[in-house]
């Protein structure tokens, strides 16, 4: 069986998380796992040169077949948005220049294939990280063990998309998958009971 290794990535500008792990089947193993920290009082421009070049060092070291990054989701600093945004952006630029495949995941979906709860809280998801990758503690910071939760997420989910590409839209039989139609009510008709 083929070896993969994943590099997970939790986007940041003072910490990004970064999670590497070897996948052999159901099996997954712990390779190396940090922190890049950039000085708070540094022009952005540097700070985000840093995290390229020391991704791009891990990236290079390491060799990862995939990288996958957690998507961002702000709802009220759109400051810190833009930054984090910009440090997500670099990171994804230091792997697909190493022609390293790219994969993206929601936090829900994280949680998802973590916990199997999709509302899952930071604890939960660390112990979860712990226990499979057979860690003797939960890895720390939170931006460690959130990277590594994106990995094992690519690990699990990437094996599924696989097989959903090679199938296409056939099912197990061979045949046709049905397709789905959800039926609508006219416009006018929204909000009324139903016919009688």
């Amino acid at each position: 069986m083929t070896i993969q290794r994943i590099i997970g990535i939790d986007p940041g500008i003072a910490r990004m998380g970064y999670g590497i792990i070897d996948v052999n089947g159901n099996h997954l193993r712990p390779v190396a796992f940090g922190c890049i920290e950039t000085p708070a009082h540094t022009p952005v421009g540097n700070r985000l040169r840093q995290i390229y070049e020391e991704l791009s060092a891990l990236v290079q070291q390491h060799k990862p077949d995939a990288m996958a990054v957690e998507e961002l989701f702000f709802n009220r600093n759109t400051t810190t948005a833009f930054t984090v945004g910009q440090a997500r952006g670099v990171a994804i630029l230091a792997g697909v220049q190493a022609g390293v495949s790219l994969a993206e995941y929601t936090p829900m979906e994280v949680k998802l294939a973590v916990v199997g709860y999709g509302r899952a809280d930071k604890a939960q998801v660390q112990e979860m990280v712990r226990v499979l990758l057979a860690l003797a503690e939960r890895p720390k910071p939170d931006d460690t063990a959130d990277a590594l939760a994106v990995a094992i997420t690519h690990a699990h989910t990437a094996p599924l998309h696989s097989a959903l590409s090679a199938q296409g839209s056939r099912t197990s039989l061979g045949v046709p998958a049905p397709q789905r139609t959800i039926a609508r009510r006219p416009a006018s008709e929204v909000g009324k009971g139903p016919k009688r």
